[in-house]
């Protein structure tokens, strides 16, 4: 997605949020609010223990579960990220978008292949790793073929990611949402 097309759509998110929020309606996107290093520390806690699950569901041959897992691991990296920003949310599509933007313009160092991994694609014939994990989830699938040749190469990616968000975090660059996405 093109970064002024992300702007707009952020934009609007962010507007519709303090909308609903004024009318009494619970937002379903991105609020801004105080950043929260103790919130985002949690964030981090809870993706290294979904990264504990992972060993003991594939030691135990819960496959389905790992996508579940993987998934959710990237994404209480991302909320970390979003809770030293300031930011309350409750929608993955936007928090994907918001890493997305703050990366493309410089305000974070968090690798793309992370955000990617918890991006939607709502065309047909494409398949993300939101996909997988909806299949694995909600499917009868109970193995997953090949499960040892991706279990190490997406641990090491989850485990890359956790320290990434981690230096993000405890990095003493304050992050701040830019005045184009709220004014």
């Amino acid at each position: 997605m093109k970064i002024e097309d992300l702007k707009k759509e952020l934009k609007e998110c962010f507007k519709t949020a303090v909308r609903n929020e004024l009318n009494g309606i619970k937002h379903k996107g991105l609020l801004i609010k105080k950043p929260d290093i103790e919130e985002a520390k949690i964030y981090l806690e809870k993706a290294k223990r979904e990264l504990e699950l992972c060993d003991f569901y594939k030691a135990k041959g819960f496959d389905y579960k790992l996508p579940e897992e993987w998934y959710y691991i990237l994404y209480y990296c991302a909320l970390a990220i979003l809770s030293k920003f300031g930011i309350e949310s409750r929608s993955q599509k936007y928090t994907a978008l918001f890493l997305q933007y703050a990366r493309e313009i410089g305000l974070i160092d968090y690798h793309y292949k992370y955000i990617e991994k918890i991006i939607a694609y709502h065309k047909k014939g494409e398949e993300s790793d939101v996909d997988k994990r909806e299949e694995a989830r909600y499917g009868t699938l109970i193995k997953i073929e090949k499960i040892d040749e991706i279990y190490n190469d997406t641990t090491k990616l989850c485990k890359d990611a956790i320290s990434q968000a981690e230096e993000i975090i405890f990095s003493n660059k304050e992050l701040t949402v830019p005045n184009e996405l709220y004014k």
